[in-house]
């Protein structure tokens, strides 16, 4: 019997990030629709729309603070302030996208409609990703930077020269 082997690449940081940030974000989305529909039966919906996207947003970036983007532990009130930033962007960006359908078309059909709110809703997210990642959740540059210009260089010796990350090898029997 033979074994089959392929090494296996990890993949990119930004990637399984990006799978993270879909993976909370749509299950937060899919809580949020249900709990706007059970809200809306007991107050008026703008109200439950209102508060369910308030508390919607806090768990989103709690969630993206501690496990999509690793930020260590629990956003921060500047984090929290800069995903509602983002949030209120991208909202802003699917209602624009909708005026603007609306004013070229009389009577858009609910598909074409679906289209353009899924597509803004795609290029937003995609958008607010970005902004997360390297803006709202980016690593200290500030501590980063002074200790790097202070050091000089010193030459890497063979002890302490970095191993290179050895690739996952999967096997299977052929």
């Amino acid at each position: 019997m033979k074994t089959a082997c392929r090494a296996q690449q990890p993949l990119p940081a930004a990637l399984v990030a990006f799978a993270r940030f879909v993976l909370c974000g749509g299950a937060v989305g899919v809580a949020s629709s249900f709990a706007v529909a059970a809200l809306g039966t007991l107050i008026p919906w703008v109200l439950a729309n209102a508060a369910v996207t308030v508390a919607s947003t806090l768990l989103a970036t709690e969630l993206h603070a501690r496990f999509t983007f690793g930020a260590g532990g629990r956003a921060t009130g500047r984090q929290h302030a800069q995903s509602a930033g983002s949030a209120a962007a991208a909202f802003a960006v699917t209602g624009a996208a909708m005026l603007v359908l609306q004013t070229l078309a009389a009577a858009p059909g609910p598909v074409l409609e679906q289209i353009v709110y899924l597509s803004a809703s795609a290029a937003a997210g995609a958008a607010r990703f970005v902004v997360l990642r390297l803006v709202v959740f980016a690593r200290d540059r500030s501590q980063v930077t002074p200790a790097v210009r202070a050091a000089r260089p010193v030459p890497a010796t063979a002890a302490q020269a970095p191993t290179p990350a050895r690739p996952t090898v999967l096997c299977r029997a052929a």
